[in-house]
């Protein structure tokens, strides 16, 4: 009889066990069962509660701050190299401290290749991930990375708005490329906002590069945390002659006033993934399941077949 390729295992991280839920469920397989203890002051111990010896395991888990999030993985991967699993991937919808890419000033550490070094040390074999602050950071790694684009969502829906005098918008210089890559498959026109900060999340001066009049614009970046810069960004569209302004956000980290601000703002429609639970429901918000999109590549993963249809930006 010819070999049969054993099933994979598939864990999550407790944050993210509604959408290890969803990614298992795609996958047609069951959410193996972890057990957390954890003592009085705050430490806590996972335990794998069935045997992944020899086995493809996938752990699934946002790394998103605080810092909980991020060592729930480490112990997980950990926990899963010492019980002899053969290979294990960590399924990182959304890798935190990411912003951290690089020294922009002296005497600052570079967080996101502290944490590849970190999630290697722990026993990844593997990362699957979605839309990276920075491409770079795959270079961080010495295991392969599978660097997935959420754009595969974005792009059907936007399309079937069916929107007139589109305008795609990139809210800051940085997101230019990704900006240019999505007018590109829509076939429109692009703007910048060239901001300036007074410090971290307090933007001091923005301006619009490009004509907005008449159009309906969509911002787009990788992810949204105050909100500050996306909701000025709108305002200041709205300003200049925009019939309306949406945002399409991969990972929607909504911390602080995020809430309030995207109420109050021009924004017509904030659309972001799972990546990272979201506490509230909201009237402009919109949340598609990246649920499909990593069960279809974990299995492509696993029966060592093509996953570049998945990078089409």
């Amino acid at each position: 009889m010819p070999y049969q390729v054993p099933e994979p295992k598939i864990f999550a991280c407790t944050q993210s066990t509604v959408l290890g839920e969803k990614i298992a469920q795609a996958y047609g397989a069951e959410l193996g069962k972890v057990h957390f203890s954890r003592y009085s002051d705050g430490e806590f111990q996972p335990s794998f509660e069935e045997s992944i010896r020899g086995a493809r395991i996938f752990i699934i888990g946002s790394t998103n701050p605080g810092p909980e999030n991020l060592m729930e993985m480490l112990l997980m991967l950990d926990a899963a190299k010492r019980a002899s699993a053969r290979h294990i991937t960590a399924v990182m919808p959304y890798f935190g401290w990411a912003r951290q890419d690089r020294k922009d000033k002296p005497r600052v550490p570079i967080a996101a290749k502290l944490i590849a070094k970190m999630l290697e040390t722990a026993g990844a074999t593997r990362i699957i991930t979605m839309d990276l602050h920075a491409d770079q950071i795959q270079g961080f790694f010495e295991r392969p990375v599978d660097h997935l684009f959420a754009s595969t969502l974005f792009l059907p829906y936007l399309q079937n708005l069916k929107l007139d005098n589109l305008c795609i918008a990139s809210p800051d210089m940085g997101g230019s490329k990704r900006a240019y890559a999505y007018s590109k498959a829509l076939e429109s026109d692009v703007v910048i906002c060239y901001k300036q900060r007074a410090k971290a999340n307090v933007i001091s001066h923005m301006e619009l590069i490009g004509e907005v009049k008449g159009k309906n614009v969509v911002l787009v970046d990788d992810l949204v945390d105050t909100a500050g810069t996306l909701t000025k960004s709108a305002d200041l569209m709205i300003e200049r002659g925009a019939l309306s302004v949406r945002a399409i956000t991969t990972h929607g980290l909504l911390s602080g006033s995020a809430y309030e601000r995207i109420e109050e703002s021009k924004l017509q429609e904030l659309i972001i993934t799972d990546s990272i639970p979201s506490r509230e429901n909201h009237s402009k918000i919109k949340v598609l399941s990246t649920a499909e999109l990593f069960a279809d590549v974990m299995h492509r993963v696993h029966h060592n077949t093509s996953i570049s249809s998945k990078f089409i930006m």
